[in-house]
């Protein structure tokens, strides 16, 4: 998709694309480098996009794993699905927070790693715990979550912009939150790097599912 159509579509989906460029390589390569991929079975891409990490991803990846990429925006997922020719990809046309319910369909328990792309300071303080919890769920013991977030680290609450402190939502469900900026993104964006999930409190929305990754 060239940078013109990406642009059109984030002015006109702006809610669910999040971004209003591709990823730089810079920035993709921030992402993916933390990442167990070598003997990875199972990997999970939250808001692929274009493919611009989804393509790092399968590069990484040994040739019988699987990488469930989760996109809501109907266009995305199109183009993922008629651009990437791989096996090994699966292009999941739905929300973030149906992850433990897709998973559990799919007869997957636990998944390797896990790299959102999802713009979650436009998401609702519900949304962004109920995503985390099921992500906390679902990695393994020694599992990575890699998020990136825009240097500005805005929030839109109650229809208002303000500071969004991702480090400590991120804190809540992790032992470990490693930060770094990537200046060379439009635009710029830290890259933050989760290990050792803890056991969240579910809510309501994932509380059956989640008994069942106990």
């Amino acid at each position: 998709m060239n940078p013109a159509a990406f642009v059109a579509e984030a002015l006109a989906d702006f809610g669910t694309v999040g971004a209003i460029a591709p990823s730089s390589r810079y920035l993709t390569r921030a992402m993916l480098r933390p990442l167990p991929l070598e003997n990875a079975r199972v990997v999970v891409e939250l808001g692929p996009g274009t493919g611009v990490m989804t393509r790092g991803l399968l590069d990484l990846l040994p040739f019988d794993a699987t990488l469930l990429a989760f996109e809501i925006n109907h266009r995305f997922a199109r183009y993922l699905r008629s651009t990437i020719n791989d096996s090994r990809l699966v292009v999941i046309n739905a929300r973030a927070e149906a992850l433990l319910e897709e998973l559990s369909r799919r007869g997957y328990r636990h998944v390797d790693a896990i790299l959102s792309s999802l713009a979650l300071g436009l998401m609702s303080d519900r949304q962004r715990h109920a995503l985390l919890s099921e992500i906390s769920i679902c990695l393994k013991k020694r599992g990575i979550f890699t998020q990136y977030q825009y240097l500005h680290a805005l929030q839109l609450r109650d229809k208002q912009l303000s500071k969004f402190d991702l480090s400590g939502l991120l804190g809540q469900y992790f032992v470990s939150v490693q930060r770094k900026i990537i200046w060379r993104n439009l635009p710029p964006a830290f890259v933050f790097t989760c290990r050792g999930a803890r056991v969240p409190i579910p809510y309501t929305a994932t509380e059956e599912l989640a008994l069942t990754y106990k």
